[in-house]
């Protein structure tokens, strides 16, 4: 029996200078990402990642892998059409707030609709860091920027919300600062078949500096925030000693054993439930809620790229014409001279 390859980080470390500022959340992405393919067994060679424009969009150059850096917005194009050409590869989008959902906006739920094989994931500073500090899609109301100096007057886009409105699959959110937990979910989202979405929020620490402080530093991190885990309760705080229930049709927190609320009223997390209805609520947790990590949604659905090749293989079956030069020799020919 053939030994069974092993694969390390560093198998898929790229030999180029990481060029990104130091501090930077986008460094502990990278070092995730190069240790979740190695759980998963990916061989360097069968895996591509494809890119947009902005900061995070160059970790293509990091990978020991094919890698294409393309153009702003056009990622999820590029790497759809790389997996229904090769369904062979394991190919991954990285891709920022800007990049994603502003110019690529209409590209990333089309890719999600259709369910493209592609792991997406999406690096989430509030902020545009290539171009020194406008505010993006996802800036909050009232941020302050180069490019809304009296502070912005939008709405921002929820990443999460765009992914179920797409009917998206597969969604997962994590932290930077939270590398193990990311390098699990990044493996789930490697393991998953159909688009998986993965919301990195990450820090920049040039241009929006201590953005997502409120839930990631260690002081508080544990009552803010609560790691979803499929067939877990959810649980959450220093002690494990909050939970979430549902009260009528909203969630709600509550303390174990306080107010009449005992360990079987908290809910248990089902991933793999159809219905995106709790999912969509648990992922726009936040506020007085704690903000949902870990894999939110996780459901099976028909593929895009595997319908296609299923596709071609079944007309190619049915049609005598197995080359060009077949197909235009078929029916009325006529020879000129």
């Amino acid at each position: 029996m053939a030994e069974e390859l092993k694969y390390q980080a560093k198998d898929y470390k790229s030999d180029q200078y990481v060029r990104w500022c130091p501090g930077c959340g986008d460094h502990a992405v990278l070092n995730c990402l190069h240790k979740a393919m190695a759980n998963v067994g990916v061989a360097p060679h069968n895996m591509a990642v494809i890119s947009g424009i902005g900061c995070s969009s160059r970790l293509p150059y990091y990978m020991n892998t094919y890698g294409f850096h393309t153009i702003h917005g056009r990622g999820a194009a590029i790497a759809s059409g790389v997996k229904t050409a090769r369904p062979d590869l394991n190919v991954w989008l990285m891709t920022g707030d800007g990049d994603c959902l502003a110019i690529g906006g209409n590209h990333f739920i089309h890719a999600v609709r259709r369910n493209i094989d592609i792991n997406i994931v999406l690096f989430n500073n509030k902020i545009y860091g290539l171009t020194k500090g406008q505010y993006s899609p996802t800036s909050d109301r009232g941020t302050v920027t180069k490019s809304s100096p009296y502070g912005t007057v939008e709405e921002p886009f929820i990443p999460a919300e765009l992914t179920m409105g797409a009917r998206g699959n597969f969604f997962a959110r994590t932290i930077d600062v939270d590398l193990k937990n990311t390098t699990d979910v990044l493996a789930e989202s490697a393991k998953h078949a159909g688009t998986s979405v993965v919301e990195v929020l990450v820090n920049c620490v040039i241009f929006n500096d201590a953005i997502h402080k409120q839930i990631t530093d260690k002081e508080f991190r544990a009552e803010r925030t609560i790691f979803l885990r499929h067939g877990e309760k959810m649980l959450f705080g220093k002690e494990n000693e909050k939970g979430i229930v549902l009260d009528g049709l909203k969630l709600k927190v509550v303390t174990v054993g306080q107010e009449g609320y005992t360990l079987d009223d908290i809910l248990v997390h089902d991933a793999n439930e159809p219905d995106p209805t709790l999912h969509t609520m648990l992922a726009m947790m936040g506020g007085d809620m704690p903000v949902a990590l870990g894999v939110i949604r996780s459901v099976d659905a028909p593929v895009y790229d595997q319908a296609v090749e299923e596709q071609i293989a079944e007309v190619q079956a049915k049609n005598p014409n197995r080359t060009l030069r077949d197909f235009l020799m078929s029916g009325d020919v006529w020879e000129v001279k």
